[in-house]
């Protein structure tokens, strides 16, 4: 008989970024995208720096730019085997080699129901007996330093050297943030678990240059550690050791800072147009059963999103009310415009 394959359940197994290294494919990570110099083969040659291979992670899909190649992780290793998948049987060889190679939480099963089917030639890649240990938002073993604490990018836009201190934030000019205003990630126990980075050049955001770039997978004394922001409330930990009454939550990183500056200082930021339900858990463990919620959003689709995803998960539990501003995001408003559309007494 031969393998039955789930051919589903075996894409969401394969990790895209260990495949890569295996084919040797020096890829360089940017947030849940990955670019390279195309590894196909037969791909016409580039020049230097070229990075025409695009992976998404997540997705588990690859794209070049250059000679238009594109599939999943799946197709990407018949490829690089040498296989066409768009031929069943070649494309199964390929999955026969993923499963061998890569997927070992998945056993391959031949059930009695099963068709027959050629087997695949015998890989000579070990099989790896177990998976490696993964953990998520786990408490940082460094710190980066020699930042420009004092951005003339954030001093442009109105934050005060006060508000740049309280938030640890610096303009990085080396490594991986380079050119981007980093941006300290502490849990609510306060532990440093990561860094974002906000891109100063918005005429350089693109695919290839995200906005935000947040932790990458990494590995540390043969464990894998992962960031997570869907687990994760932005500024917690500034107010996880007092009761609240009022709690403001924004969408982004520059709009915390924004309010905090304007005197509301319990306010968290959910990073993204979501709620997920733990970072719900996390803004109800905040504030007393008799907090309010203050949600106030971009006035734009990705705020109503926003809004309607922590209705949906915190308003069953406390009071909330949606701030609605004539301006797009909350730091294009005044003082006065805050202080009308928060009714609230400012904390001193």
């Amino acid at each position: 008989m031969g393998t039955w394959i789930d051919f589903k359940k075996l894409r969401e197994e394969l990790d895209f970024e260990r495949i890569l290294q295996h084919y040797q494919v020096p890829i360089k990570r940017r947030g849940t995208q990955g670019v390279a110099a195309c590894p196909l083969p037969g791909h016409p040659k580039e020049g230097k720096g070229s990075l025409s291979f695009s992976v998404s992670f997540p997705k588990r899909i690859f794209q070049c730019f250059r000679c238009g190649t594109k599939g999943n992780v799946l197709d990407f290793i018949a490829y690089m085997e040498q296989l066409e998948p768009r031929d069943p049987q070649q494309f199964r060889r390929a999955a026969v080699i993923a499963l061998e190679r890569f997927a070992c939480g998945l056993a391959p099963s031949t059930p009695q129901n099963a068709a027959t089917t050629t087997p695949a030639a015998p890989s000579t890649s070990p099989v790896h007996a177990s998976r490696p240990r993964v953990l998520v938002n786990e408490p940082l073993d460094f710190a980066l330093k020699n930042l420009d604490t004092r951005p003339q990018y954030l001093l442009n836009r109105g934050f005060t050297p006060e508000t740049i201190d309280h938030f640890g934030l610096g303009y990085c000019t080396k490594g991986t943030f380079a050119g981007r205003i980093v941006i300290p990630l502490d849990d609510l126990q306060g532990r440093l678990i990561g860094y974002a980075g906000r891109l100063v050049f918005d005429e350089a955001i693109d695919e290839q240059n995200p906005k935000y770039l947040f932790p990458s997978r990494r590995q540390r004394e043969g464990v894998t550690l992962e960031f997570a922001k869907s687990l994760f409330v932005y500024h917690g930990h500034a107010m996880s050791q007092r009761p609240l009454h009022d709690l403001v939550v924004v969408q982004g990183f520059p709009a915390c800072w924004w309010l905090w500056q304007h005197g509301y200082r319990d306010v968290v930021a959910l990073m993204g147009a979501t709620c997920s339900v733990d970072q719900a858990g996390a803004i109800l463990k905040l504030g007393s059963r008799s907090a309010r919620i203050w949600c106030f959003t971009d006035a734009d689709k990705a705020g109503d999103k926003c809004a309607h995803g922590l209705f949906a998960e915190v308003g069953p539990h406390r009071f909330c009310k949606w701030i609605r501003s004539r301006q797009s995001q909350p730091t294009d408003c005044s003082s006065d415009e805050i202080k009308d559309l928060l009714a609230w007494k400012i904390e001193t």
